[in-house]
């Protein structure tokens, strides 16, 4: 299992090279599921589920299942306003 953290600060500036960084260690990690690890963002925006499902489909890629912990609760408010909830295995 493959644990990646999510930093402090996820907006539109920084979600490019972070799906990028997150891409790369998705696929070298030798795992068979990969997990995102939310619970140290504090600013973020809808860029933060862009990078989110980016890394679902890199997960998948790889052929690693795929999962989230600690989502604040406003990111989670917003995947369901969008209707993406159910593709964020929250835990």
């Amino acid at each position: 299992m493959t644990v990646l953290a999510f930093p402090a600060l996820l907006t539109h500036d920084q979600a490019s090279a972070c799906a990028h960084s997150l891409g790369i260690d998705i696929r070298a990690e030798q795992g068979d599921k990969v997990v995102i690890n939310a619970s140290a963002l504090e600013k973020f925006d809808s860029s933060a589920l862009a990078v989110l499902l980016q890394c679902r489909r890199d997960s998948a890629t790889a052929g690693k299942r795929f999962e989230v912990n600690g989502l604040p609760h406003q990111l989670l408010q917003l995947a369901n306003l969008y209707g993406i909830s159910q593709l964020l295995d929250e835990r």
